[in-house]
């Protein structure tokens, strides 16, 4: 009998613990610099997703916030207009398990300077009591805002319609009242069917990057996201290229990149499965975007007379869309029980 030699050929995936080390020091010493906004914007959000997903981050991987974590407090009094970007990668590196404490004095010098009080809008003052809350401090001390934000959450006609800004704002407003999934936001019916609603115009758009936030604010306030959402998400993650090599443009979808995998961690699946390297890297998908939500709005535009009632006006606009459009809207109608809802305030057949 033939000797069979078996040849172990090594996976071009490394262990979790080393893609996270190579993301980590790919945002913070190969993309842009520390005085750059953009670096502060960057790396909060992958190091907002680490905390708050709870993934294994080895000491080493932090290493290379150091000396940004050693001059934080100065950077802070020298540029107190950023201190949201600041105060949340301070206190994300100590929660990630660096030792110090300057975190805290950061959120105090903050609460004695009245920093918040430059906020116009109530989603930044709930952002930064968000903050400043983990070290104790409320800023605010404003016993109305969680209602004025539920408020906000609750009118559903906002979402039925295309307003990417709205559709954000609704996420946010749900990871900051919920704590990141670690309590209960306490959203009324009207808040969750806007988050439903929100969905349906991200499906339909084929935005991954909405889609995803508005999937893990329902798995934060302990609703479960339509199947067929998360399957496209799950396929989505997937079909990302990264690309490696100085030179390479940052006008990418990093951001998509980091809350499509934000999602996977919060449905339980694997995270940041590409072949991740300590340098510069670049996040693109192949294919062009699809534009399925614009042909939609523009065939019932044309119509002279509109209804709301889904299924009467499905029979005269499937006709008039593409096959591509077709398949989503037909997925998207589908996929979620508050599709005739939605279209209702998505016809805006009160105007025509």
């Amino acid at each position: 009998m033939p000797n069979v030699i078996q040849l172990t050929v090594p996976s071009r995936i490394a262990p979790l613990e080393a893609r996270i080390t190579a993301l980590l020091g790919s945002f913070a010493d190969h993309r842009r610099t520390g005085d750059d906004v953009f670096w502060l914007k960057e790396n909060a959000e992958l190091l907002n997703i680490l905390e708050c997903t709870g993934q294994p981050v080895a000491p080493e991987a932090l290493s290379v916030h150091e000396a940004f974590y050693a001059q934080a407090e100065d950077r802070l009094t020298f540029f107190p207009q950023y201190y949201r970007f600041l105060l949340s990668i301070a206190l994300d590196l100590e929660d990630l398990g660096f030792s110090g404490n300057s975190g805290q004095r950061m959120v105090e010098f903050a609460a004695s300077e009245r920093l918040p009080e430059a906020e116009l809008s109530d989603l930044q003052r709930a952002e930064a009591r968000r903050l400043m809350m983990r070290r104790g401090v409320d800023p605010v001390r404003d016993a109305g805002l969680d209602d004025r934000l539920r408020a906000f959450c609750g009118r559903t006609a906002t979402f039925a319609l295309p307003n990417k800004k709205a559709a954000y704002e609704l996420t946010h407003i749900v990871y900051y009242l919920s704590e990141y999934g670690r309590r209960d936001p306490r959203l009324g019916d009207d808040a969750l069917i806007s988050l439903h609603f929100a969905g349906l115009t991200a499906f339909l758009d084929q935005n991954a990057d909405l889609l995803a936030e508005v999937c893990i604010a329902l798995v934060y306030a302990g609703q479960e996201p339509p199947i067929a959402w998360s399957a496209w998400l799950e396929e989505e993650t997937a079909a990302y290229t990264v690309d490696h090599g100085e030179g390479l443009p940052l006008n990418d979808d990093y951001h998509e990149f980091l809350v499509c995998n934000w999602h996977q961690a919060v449905i339980g699946a694997p995270v940041f499965r590409k072949p991740l390297e300590t340098e510069r890297m670049t996040y693109s998908k192949n294919g062009r975007r699809s534009t399925a939500l614009r042909e939609i709005s523009q065939a019932m535009l044309g119509m002279e007379r509109r209804s709301g009632d889904w299924e009467r006006m499905r029979t005269m606009i499937l006709p008039a869309l593409s096959e591509t459009t077709l398949e989503v809207l037909t997925v998207a109608s589908e996929s979620c029980a508050l599709f005739p809802d939605y279209f209702a305030g998505f016809a805006r057949a009160g105007a025509a």
